[in-house]
């Protein structure tokens, strides 16, 4: 009668190994995103703040929106700069970059 019904066999366990492969991947993965996402990210932060912190009176600048001017004034938390025909204030922190010296007068 075995031919008509087919006998149930137990599988074999399977191997415990895999936990560990997984574990180190993920310890992996987490380096990998460290130096290539967050390292760069607090650097490029920390260079802004430092040139946030150091800018002087006279210094040409560019804001995020594009805006180009000469400091006037420096505040706490805010600057006023000149725009050649109007006079803006800004918080610092809008700053995008300094200028070299002479600038706006070559545009």
């Amino acid at each position: 009668m075995d031919f008509f019904i087919q006998n149930a066999l137990a599988a074999d366990a399977p191997a415990a190994d895999g936990g560990l492969f997984n574990l180190i991947m993920l310890v992996v993965l987490f380096v990998v995103f460290y130096f290539l996402l967050i390292r760069p990210q607090t650097k490029r932060a920390k260079e802004h703040k430092q040139m946030v912190e150091t800018l002087q009176k006279g210094d040409e600048i560019v804001t995020n929106g594009g805006l180009l001017g000469k400091i006037t004034e420096l505040g706490e938390n805010f600057i006023a700069i000149d725009l050649g025909n109007s006079q803006v204030k800004i918080q610092r922190q809008a700053i995008a970059a300094v200028m070299p010296k002479g600038t706006m007068k070559t545009l």
